[in-house]
């Protein structure tokens, strides 16, 4: 661990104002969308979390924002409804992260999986493995498109032959008979997603009720969050928090406790002295291949299925990469999520399922992740089939002085916004408050007069790309969207130097970063602000080199940032089998 620092302006704006009405536990995404949310309607709200932003289950995500067809077999048709409205919603508010995701199934058969459907449907049980026929598939693609009428912004799915599908995708395995195409969305970055709604959710607080803006504001506005700070416990009616950086402990007292821990929820309410076993999360991983072959086999599209054990599973060209995923199994909360070597093993056989002449072998991994979702406790069902719903309940700890704690139990990144309102909702019911902003409709961060068409890309590049050229004015705007503005404000004022160890970012690029975006260790850099780790483009030098750009703004000492690389090479390695040896052996094959 680094060591010890003086106490962030983040954290010393709670401790200044440790009364609020309402406290979240918990960063990742659906924490941060009721944080926005409650801080546009005025609230008096401050958000901790023990990690970085969106480092548990919300980066851990299969990239996607889509309306779970799957979950039709479920039964679950309202999660469904509410799905789809949302992925459309997120296609409006948030262009510059959410795309449409192009999306085709192979289809072995045409008629299995009839008689075995309606049992899965009212068991929730896999039962003996049939495989979903063409049937089957068209028939929940049909009523998929129905939830998509009213306002839909997505194609509705078509049905290719074998000649068909076979002309289009070449090195698709010769026996699938059928393929058949739908459109759901994509988020290729994330974490940045929701950091744009905290930094909205901030400038709400700093600007006042029914405001929002794409930058941050200060941070000691009715606003206020901060990252690696724990909920250890209750004392004098409030929660105790302690600061993992600068290493002080005080207390944040306030009516409402929200628990938006996610696969943790459990572990936060026995810190707040409430046991509960309300969660139940399975484990899923994913890969990262640099494998042309295979992302040229893709097309541009994704390829979704169901494998041989009845897990439906993921290819996915992301990034000029190929992303694998994803496993579904019992987890332990207590244990750290890793990909394992016999996880790897079903990637690689799945892979070869669908493209069986495209080669595939663990030197082309380039990242790895795993993570935990935050599932309810589903006892003998089969965790392919529990229910991606989720629930609200509430408590009265009696160390919290008569507050109430709000437990959030499931939800996912496509439904944060409908989960947030509902969260806030409730909180606000229980202040004896109204609402007054709505979310719905309302742009997120850099997604804010985002130019939509190639014309008004164009012209925003002519407009702000003076200073820095008109490459990287576009370069910064898919990165950034129109937050990239602030950005080049920011290096017109600098002097900025491209990185000698990546072309991806520039020395500017990483202060800025480290100015405006919480930083706290280099891998957040690495994981979360950028997509360096995940692209497979950390080397040696990439780590040393963004470590020493760090240390100033962040005020580190020698020995600090010489803690933050080995830090930061523990959890590349040890999270995301990241070897550096093999990196730059990679490097030097494809003469980067």
């Amino acid at each position: 661990m680094a060591s010890a620092r003086e106490v962030r302006a983040e954290v010393r704006a709670i401790q200044q104002k440790p009364r609020a009405q309402v406290v979240i536990i918990g960063g990742g995404i659906n924490g941060l969308g009721t944080f926005r949310d409650l801080a546009l309607q005025g609230v008096d709200v401050v958000l901790v979390e023990r990690g970085d932003y969106a480092s548990g289950a919300s980066s851990a995500s299969s990239h996607m924002i889509h309306g779970g067809i799957r979950y039709l077999e479920n039964g679950e048709f309202r999660l469904v409804r509410e799905s789809v409205a949302e992925r459309n919603g997120l296609l409006t508010t948030a262009p510059h992260y959410v795309k449409p995701l192009r999306t085709t199934i192979p289809i072995f058969s045409t008629f299995s999986g009839i008689l075995a459907a309606p049992l899965r449907f009212l068991t929730h049980k896999q039962g003996r493995i049939v495989e979903r026929g063409a049937f089957l598939i068209k028939l929940g693609l049909s009523l998929y498109d129905s939830f998509s009428r009213d306002g839909g912004t997505v194609p509705r799915h078509v049905f290719h032959g074998r000649a068909r599908s076979r002309q289009e995708l070449p090195l698709l395995n010769r026996d699938a008979k059928y393929t058949a195409t739908y459109f759901d969305a994509s988020v290729h970055e994330p974490e940045r997603l929701a950091l744009d709604v905290l930094l909205d959710g901030l400038a709400a607080g700093a600007t006042g009720a029914g405001t929002s803006a794409a930058t941050g504001g200060d941070a000691g506005g009715s606003a206020r969050a901060a990252n690696y700070v724990e909920a250890i416990g209750v004392t004098d009616g409030g929660v105790r928090v302690r600061d993992l950086v600068g290493g002080g402990e005080f207390t944040i007292t306030a009516d409402v406790v929200i628990n938006a821990s996610g696969p943790w929820t459990d572990l936060t309410n026995a810190a707040l002295a409430s046991e509960t076993a309300y969660m139940g999360g399975t484990k899923g991983s994913h890969i990262v291949l640099d494998n042309p072959q295979l992302l040229a086999a893709c097309a541009g599209r994704e390829m979704f299925f169901e494998n041989g054990d009845g897990r439906i599973v993921l290819i996915y060209p992301l990034r000029g990469r190929v992303m694998v995923g994803t496993t579904d199994l019992d987890a332990n909360i207590h244990e750290p999520a890793v990909c394992t070597d016999e996880e790897i093993d079903y990637f690689i056989d799945l892979v070869a399922h669908v493209f069986p002449t495209v080669t595939i072998d663990r030197s082309q991994i380039v990242f790895r992740f795993s993570g935990i979702r935050p599932l309810p406790k589903h006892d003998d069902t089969q965790p392919g089939f529990v229910s991606r719903d989720y629930r609200i309940v509430p408590t009265k700890p009696a160390g919290l002085g008569g507050g109430t704690v709000l437990s959030l139990v499931g939800g996912k990144w496509t439904t944060f916004r409908a989960v947030a309102e509902h969260l806030s909702g409730e909180a606000m019911e229980l202040l004896g408050r109204r609402r007054t902003v709505s979310t719905r409709g309302l742009a997120i961060g850099g997604g804010r007069n985002y130019p939509m068409t190639d014309a008004a890309r164009a012209s925003w590049i002519a407009a702000y790309g003076g200073s820095v050229g008109r490459e990287r004015a576009d370069q910064l705007l898919a990165r950034y969207g129109t937050r990239a503005r602030a950005v080049i404000d920011f290096l017109e004022e600098y002097d900025d130097e491209p990185l000698a160890s990546t072309n991806e970012f520039s020395t500017g690029e990483l202060v800025f970063i480290a100015e405006n975006e919480f930083v706290v260790h280099v891998a957040d850099v690495l994981l979360r602000r950028t997509s360096v780790a995940f692209d497979g483009n950390v080397t040696a030098a990439v780590v040393e080199e963004v470590s020493r750009v760090l240390a100033s703004p962040l005020g580190w000492s020698e020995q600090t940032r010489q803690d933050e690389v080995i830090q930061a090479r523990a959890v590349l390695a040890q999270s995301h089998g990241i070897l550096f040896e093999s990196v730059e052996e990679r490097s030097v094959k494809h003469g980067g």
